[in-house]
């Protein structure tokens, strides 16, 4: 078939190489224009606008599928419309002019965590499960009916990272499989079951740690935010990054806040039991072993969240 493909982050780079592989025609890929990055602010292509250009595939750059993007697609003819997190919205005429529509590969097992950040909800939720999905595109926001679903069962020390890194392949595999189908007509999607949850994009506050809460539900969240918008808590009014925590071997208890040190570690309380960080990065420094940090800390009285 001849498709349009749209994506733009690094998870979507696997899915582009595997249709790309495949006997398909991709007509164009379209994905957000270059943009600055890094503390110099150089102007890059996005991921998936650099494995484009590899591939010597065309590219159409733009911030919005607007009435020049749809003309310029509509153009093209194309059978089918692929999406993988894009960061755009494809509405009418647009959503209907390939003759098969658009797909669209999602990180979740539908119609749990709908929405821009699905794997990041999902360890803040602790689901011990998640997912791919290949869904049709509709208006509403990932609520077509599916195709098909691979399931993913979540390491207790995963990071969203870790976990978008698999599912990326795996769901790269699962779309070639429902392209497959949509080609030679065994392809069927049927309604999404269950309650729909949400997962907007998150916030720089949404990385921030109240070390009132459980071990697990402060590991859970340390997880989903890492390495995006990032966990953080203030340590004698000093901000702190979090780069690298987990529940430790044994359990030790500790107030809530409250630092030890444990080797190259440092142990923190939480409500229950106190949780292992391995590295962190004080404001305006390098990134270091945790355990480094503490034993430059002037005041042994230090908390975290003070």
């Amino acid at each position: 078939m001849r498709l349009i493909f749209a994506g733009t982050p690094e998870a979507a780079v696997p899915s582009l190489r595997v249709l790309a592989a495949s006997d398909h025609d991709i007509a164009t890929v379209v994905t957000r224009p270059d943009a600055p990055l890094g503390r110099k602010r150089v102007i890059t292509p996005s991921p998936v606008g650099a494995a484009a250009e590899d591939l010597g595939l065309p590219v159409l750059k733009t911030a919005r599928l607007d009435d020049a993007a749809t003309a310029q697609l509509a153009a093209l003819h194309a059978e089918l419309g692929v999406i993988v997190a894009y960061g755009g919205l494809v509405r009418e005429p647009l959503l209907s002019t390939p003759a098969h529509g658009w797909i669209n590969l999602h990180f979740s097992l539908l119609p749990r965590w709908r929405g821009a950040a699905p794997v990041q909800h999902a360890l803040i939720a602790g689901d011990e499960e998640t997912g791919a999905s290949v869904f049709q595109l509709v208006t509403e926001l990932d609520a077509g009916d599916v195709y098909d679903e691979r399931r993913y069962a979540v390491s207790s020390r995963a990071t969203a990272a870790d976990v978008l890194f698999d599912l990326a392949g795996l769901g790269a595999e699962l779309l070639r499989d429902v392209v497959a189908g949509i080609e030679d007509g065994t392809a069927v999607a049927a309604p999404q079951a269950g309650v729909a949850t949400f997962a907007p994009k998150l916030s720089e506050a949404d990385g921030a740690i109240d070390w009132e809460r459980s071990a697990e539900a402060i590991s859970g969240r340390i997880r989903g935010v890492t390495p995006e918008p990032g966990a953080h808590t203030t340590v004698g009014g000093i901000r702190l990054k979090l780069l690298d925590a987990h529940l430790p071997d044994g359990s030790v208890s500790l107030r809530p806040g409250e630092i030890a040190a444990r080797g190259r570690d440092i142990l923190i309380g939480t409500a229950t039991q106190a949780i292992a960080v391995s590295r962190v990065q004080p404001s305006g420094k390098q990134a270091m072993a945790a355990g480094d940090w503490w034993r430059g800390v002037r005041s042994g009285e230090a908390r975290a969240g003070t």
